[in-house]
């Protein structure tokens, strides 16, 4: 019953670019390396899932999409335009939404890569592993850090648009 109620609270955007994502990552991460954050419990699992899925696009906000930006594959509108076209035509809103779903599979398979690689590199160098929970945290900590940031000026920058 609870798991129904939240299930369908979800929106599209949160199942495609957190939780299909997360479930995704796990299940992909599981076979492929010794790290497993499979859960046996369902809504524990949900929500385990929905934050990696959520860690996984905020990498990709963060790193990946920058990254693009700044070698050219991918080029921006102004985001005044934006706004601007967003209330002219709402399928843009739909677009956005899948691009940001491209974008949240990119990071997916490059932090799959990534744990390979750290996973080689622990099997080599077991003193990675000693400190590799601090290690996380510090990221994370710093990542959400940094997204809050990104939001608060994506924030400032819609009610900028807005009343102009």
């Amino acid at each position: 019953m609870i798991m129904n109620e939240l299930l369908g609270k979800i929106t599209s955007y949160n199942l495609f670019n957190y939780l299909l994502p997360g479930i995704l990552f796990v299940v992909i991460l599981d076979k492929f390396t010794n790290f497993s954050f499979t859960q046996e419990n369902l809504v524990i699992g949900a929500f385990v899932y929905y934050f990696v899925g959520l860690i996984i696009s905020r990498f990709g906000s963060l790193i990946v999409e920058p990254v693009l930006k700044k070698v050219s594959f991918i080029k921006f509108a102004e985001h005044q335009d934006f706004v601007s076209s967003s209330r002219q035509d709402p399928k843009i809103e739909t677009l956005l939404e899948a691009s940001n779903m491209y974008r949240t599979f990119t990071a997916m398979f490059f932090l799959l890569l990534l744990f390979k690689l750290y996973n080689f590199l622990s099997i080599e160098f077991p003193i990675l592993n000693e400190s590799s929970i601090y290690t996380l945290i510090a990221l994370l900590l710093v990542m959400f850090l940094f997204s809050y940031r990104k939001q608060t000026e994506y924030i400032s920058k819609r009610v900028k648009a807005n009343n102009q």
